[in-house]
């Protein structure tokens, strides 16, 4: 009998190696992998500070960024949070649509709902179209602005989220990059 329970089982484990290995054959299709891209500032450098003329304390204008353009890319999109947020990610800023033949945003986007070239602006967690820049309540705050090249427009409207951005952007995704910057207050 403890044979036989030995023998079930190894049968059993058999029988799952095998459906565990058709599962994973040729048949499914998988996404291609997501190239890396690089995204740069002229205004400060990957983790370095954040100049106060980008942020709540200064003009409060958007930084200048320029990036790679990968093969395939039919638009842009750039989200800028702090994920040192007390409540937890803030968002600063969502861009989308970017025309393909773009590869930098100039200085002080202007907080339009769609701004020159076609690109649409998002809605931030000041609940504001465009970009906000950082405004830390207190201590070394990390700004990441996030660049993606997609292989289609996005069919949203201007005023979309984040999180209704990075659904409409699933699958479609294929080269990303990030710039980080800092940010403190003076005495806070």
């Amino acid at each position: 009998m403890h044979v036989r329970r030995i023998i079930c089982f190894t049968v059993v484990a058999a029988a799952c190696l095998v459906i565990q290995i058709d599962a994973g054959g040729g048949t499914k299709t998988t996404s291609p992998e997501v190239k890396k891209m690089q995204i740069t500032s002229s205004a400060f450098t990957e983790g370095g500070f954040i100049p106060g003329k980008y942020t709540c304390d200064g003009a409060d204008v958007s930084p200048p960024l320029k990036w790679t353009a990968p093969a395939g890319a039919k638009s842009y999109a750039l989200i800028c949070d702090d994920p040192d947020a007390p409540a937890g990610t803030w968002v600063h800023w969502v861009i989308f649509n970017i025309p393909a033949g773009t590869t930098s945003l100039d200085e002080n986007v202007h907080p339009d709902r769609t701004v020159p070239g076609g690109a649409a602006q998002g809605t931030n967690d000041f609940r504001k179209i465009g970009y906000g820049g950082p405004c830390p309540p207190g201590g070394t705050h990390r700004y990441f602005f996030k660049i993606y090249a997609l292989d289609s427009m996005i069919g949203l409207d201007p005023g979309a989220t984040k999180a209704a951005l990075l659904k409409a952007m699933e699958g479609h995704v294929i080269a990303r990059g990030q710039l980080v910057g800092k940010y403190k207050r003076q005495g806070r």
